[in-house]
């Protein structure tokens, strides 16, 4: 049995007791997370936790990574182990391999599932404080400027990975692209006033931490201060 579960991103403040039980009854737990406490958190739940985080690389593809943790992933499973995978945030939101594991366990014949965890974007709702029920679109960042996605400026707009625009392989740094925001920025003026206020976000992961929220004028976006984790969010029109 494979399980793939989210972490959220308040250490253990947003996680299912469905998750929490995944995780203790596994034979062998994997994870990925973006803080350093949660890892603790993670082996004093189950102490065959390993993280999957060597299988990213300076330079490296990040599809040449993510197919590593995959097969990391699945390699206790064939032996017949019960395997859960944790990754932080929701597990299907922006996370290949997880979607991955699961589809190739389930050709493999092997039972496997996804539990639903606290995304990016149910934090942003929160701290934004907005109403996405009158029309959210949702984009990563690099497609929606790559494919020239179509969307109604009527409707709020959130982007995905703002600062890693334009790139496949795993970089050092805060922020993977500058010229990637100043494009996602040319793009958006098509569109939008120069002076629309847009936010940058990224989301808590300490409970005595606020979120990291930064309201801009569009035209500065391509100047703003944002990094790999940072979310876009474009108010409607």
């Amino acid at each position: 049995m494979l399980t793939v579960v989210g972490t959220g991103y308040a250490i253990a403040g947003q996680v299912t007791a469905e998750t929490v039980t995944s995780i203790r009854s596994a034979d062998k737990l994997f994870y990925v997370a973006a803080d350093p406490i949660t890892p603790i958190w993670l082996r004093g739940l189950n102490p065959t936790a390993e993280s999957l985080d060597s299988s990213y690389g300076f330079r490296r593809d990040r599809s040449d990574s993510y197919e590593e943790m995959v097969e990391r992933v699945l390699t206790p499973l064939r032996a017949g182990l019960r395997v859960c995978a944790a990754f932080y945030g929701h597990p299907g939101v922006l996370c290949d391999p997880g979607h991955e594991a699961v589809r190739r366990a389930g050709r493999e014949g092997f039972a496997a599932m996804m539990l639903p965890g606290v995304s990016a974007i149910d934090c942003l709702i929160a701290d934004l404080e907005i109403e996405p029920s009158s029309g959210l679109q949702s984009y990563l960042a690099d497609d929606f400027i790559v494919n020239r996605r179509r969307h109604d400026p009527r409707c709020m707009l959130v982007l995905w990975q703002t600062g890693a625009i334009g790139v496949r392989t795993t970089r050092r740094g805060r922020l993977w692209s500058r010229a990637g925001i100043q494009r996602l920025e040319k793009r958006l003026l098509e569109q939008y006033p120069s002076d629309h206020v847009v936010a940058i976000y990224e989301a808590a992961h300490f409970p005595t931490c606020p979120p990291v929220i930064q309201r801009i004028p569009l035209n500065r976006l391509g100047r703003a201060g944002v990094t790999i984790a940072s979310t876009l969010y474009v108010p409607p029109r």
